[in-house]
């Protein structure tokens, strides 16, 4: 068991450290916002037990809070740095998607254009979800071919799509998780089995062709977001 214990820690700092060099990258002031982090929250606990007299156990508590607000700052600007170097690329929404969680089915590139304009697919408890990468004008009609496509396999399913960017009525990259995750339930385990089981049938893009499912810093877990 100790044994385990003392494996596991060195893999997780080593994590934590590349994950610190790879947000460092793009945030180069997330060094000192951290310190100032810790040192205003430890001072904050520590003046106050000055004033109650009780220095000793408010060090103590201040010291545990100061790291738990550096973790807490840490793992927002790591997470606003990875979608950060992920956006804009070829497969960053392919390889968000991978990461949503339990409860979801993905298939990358179930259609694409000659432009490389891609969508992917999801599913789970809220039915079929179609995700559009790549020029918006182009996706539209690609995304209603797709629906169409699903409609005439799977009739009593509701199919959601949605094109991810900064633009009007986009879905910016790093909101991908938390649109899927507001989609309302309404299909049991059993019937996302089954419609998983007659979309698979189908095959896709996948089958026949190379498609990176995304570009993900090396070292570095896509967070799961809020």
């Amino acid at each position: 068991m100790a044994r385990d214990t003392s494996e596991s820690n060195p893999g997780r700092l080593k994590q934590i450290a590349q994950t610190y060099k790879m947000t460092k990258r793009v945030d180069s002031k997330v060094g000192l916002v951290l310190a100032a982090v810790g040192i205003v929250t430890f001072g904050v606990i520590l003046a106050i037990g000055f004033l109650i007299g009780h220095e000793i156990y408010a060090g103590i508590l201040g010291f545990l809070l100061a790291l738990l607000a550096m973790a807490v700052v840490f793992g927002r600007r790591a997470e606003k740095a990875a979608f950060g170097q992920l956006d804009g690329q070829p497969g960053a929404a392919a390889a968000v998607l991978d990461n949503v969680g339990r409860g979801w089915s993905v298939t990358p590139a179930v259609a694409m254009t000659r432009s490389q304009d891609v969508v992917h697919r999801a599913v789970g408890k809220a039915g079929i979800v179609l995700v559009g990468e790549g020029n918006p004008n182009r996706l539209r009609g690609l995304l209603a071919s797709e629906k169409k496509k699903m409609a005439r396999i799977v009739v009593d399913v509701p199919v959601t799509d949605f094109i991810v960017g900064n633009g009007e009525g986009e879905v910016p990259l790093k909101k991908i998780r938390t649109t899927l995750m507001k989609l309302p339930r309404v299909l049991p385990g059993p019937k996302v089995t089954e419609v998983n089981d007659r979309l698979r049938a189908l095959g896709d893009l996948m089958s026949n062709m190379p498609v990176p499912k995304g570009p993900l810093p090396k070292g570095m877990r896509m967070p799961k977001g809020r």
